[in-house]
């Protein structure tokens, strides 16, 4: 047990962008302080407002982070695949999850806990470069997305949302969506029905096929890449 422990947070340490580059050593330092955790479908790893301390990575499945509004509407911020990370903030100072994280399917994370880091980050001046590369390319991801949502019409953001799960999908041309159309149209800023509407749409014209509730099979990879811009 303890072998395969150390498997999955070693496994988890290569996987995010943070520790890309680390040797051997650097690796089995992290992974003597990385702990590994495993939630089932419709857990919560956090509430918004709960205390954030730890990194987490995810290793195995997908993870919903949300928010609601006042009036009960919930708006999706992202889904978080293998390799993505959150609560990196909470590494340098003390804050509040911003937003709820909700697991989608049986997953499984790992934490770094942020007093070990900034140790580690102590010891190894290349490692928290790579950290501030990393936090740089997901503020300017966020950045892109938000854009995406205020500026591109909803053919536009469908499209740049489907490449994105077909990447995360290692670029398999058959994939199922991560959430419920409802869910996906909230991603994107649209209504369920205008997202029906596309999708329809997209099938017409035989850049994908849809495939009962959440299946999609895309058929023209190029001409979805020349609707998203």
């Amino acid at each position: 047990m303890c072998c395969e422990i150390h498997e999955k947070t070693v496994s988890c340490v290569r996987s995010v962008p943070v520790f890309k580059g680390l040797n051997q050593d650097e690796v089995n330092d992290l992974g003597q302080v990385v702990k590994s955790r495993t939630f089932t479908k419709g857990d919560y790893i956090f509430r918004e407002g709960d205390l954030s301390d730890c990194l987490v990575v995810v290793h195995k499945g997908t993870i919903k982070v949300s928010k609601f509004s006042d009036e009960g509407k919930e708006q999706i911020l992202r889904i978080l695949f293998p390799g993505d990370f959150f609560g990196q903030y909470s590494l340098l100072e003390n804050k509040k999850h911003y937003a709820d994280a909700e697991v989608l399917e049986d997953t499984t994370v790992c934490l770094l806990h942020k007093n070990d880091f900034k140790l580690i980050l102590e010891r190894n001046p290349g490692m928290a470069m790579n950290f501030m590369m990393a936090l740089s390319e997901l503020l300017q991801m966020a950045d892109e997305w938000i854009g995406t949502i205020s500026l591109l019409e909803v053919e536009r953001r469908l499209a740049k949302a489907l490449l994105l799960f077909f990447e995360k999908e290692n670029e398999k041309e058959f994939f199922m969506l991560p959430v419920p159309k409802k869910d996906f149209a909230s991603l994107i800023g649209a209504t369920p029905e205008t997202l029906s509407r596309k999708l329809v749409h997209l099938q017409s014209i035989q850049v994908l096929e849809l495939d009962g509730r959440r299946g999609i099979r895309l058929l023209d990879i190029e001409k979805l890449k020349e609707i998203a811009g």
